[in-house]
C-alpha cells in the first residue's frame, strides 16, 4: 500500500481520480461480463430445456391423440356389442316363445283372425274410421286379408 501512495503522490489529484475511476470501471465491467456469461449459460440451458420439452410434447401429441381416439372407438364398440347382446337375448326369448304351440296359435288368432272349427269369428269395424279411409261399407264386412288378395288380383289384371 505504501508503494501505491508514493506512485499516486507524483500525480495530480485529477489524474489520481481518473485512474481510480478507470480501475473501478474495469472492475465493474469485469464483474458484469462474468454475470452476463453466467446469465448466457443459464439462458442457454433454459433454452435447451425448453427445446427438449417442446420436442417431447410434439413427439407425444400424436400418439396421445391416437390413444384417446382409440379409447373412444373401443367404448363405442363396447356399447354396440352390449346393444347387440341385448337384442340377441330378446330374439332368443321370442324364438323360445314361438316354439310354444299355444303362443303361435294365440298370435295366429290375434293377427290373422284364425278361428277353430266350430267357433264364430267376429271383426269389429269402426264405421267412422272406415269412412275416413274411404273404403266404404263393402270392404268393411270382410277381413283385411280378403281385401289384400282382391287388391293383388286387381293389380294383376290388364288395364281395360
Amino acid at each position: 500500500m505504501a508503494g501505491n501512495r508514493d506512485r499516486f503522490s507524483t500525480f495530480s489529484t485529477a489524474t489520481r481520480l481518473k485512474q481510480l475511476g478507470e480501475r473501478t470501471a474495469a472492475h465493474v465491467y469485469r464483474s458484469q461480463s462474468r454475470r452476463q456469461v453466467r446469465r448466457s449459460r443459464l439462458t442457454g440451458r433454459a433454452a435447451l430445456l425448453v427445446l427438449v420439452l417442446c420436442t417431447l410434447v410434439v413427439a407425444l401429441a400424436y400418439p396421445m391423440r391416437q390413444y384417446v381416439s382409440q379409447r373412444s372407438e373401443i367404448a363405442d364398440q363396447q356399447r354396440t356389442a352390449d346393444r347387440a347382446r341385448k337384442r340377441l337375448d330378446e330374439l332368443r326369448d321370442e324364438k323360445a316363445r314361438w316354439q310354444d304351440r299355444a303362443y303361435a296359435e294365440q298370435q295366429a288368432r290375434r293377427h290373422l283372425h284364425y278361428v277353430r272349427p266350430g267357433e264364430t269369428g267376429f271383426t269389429m269395424v269402426d264405421s267412422e274410421a272406415a269412412e275416413h279411409r274411404g273404403t266404404g261399407t263393402a270392404t268393411a264386412d270382410r277381413p283385411w286379408y280378403s281385401n289384400v288378395w282382391d287388391g293383388i288380383d286387381k293389380a294383376d289384371r290388364p288395364a281395360e
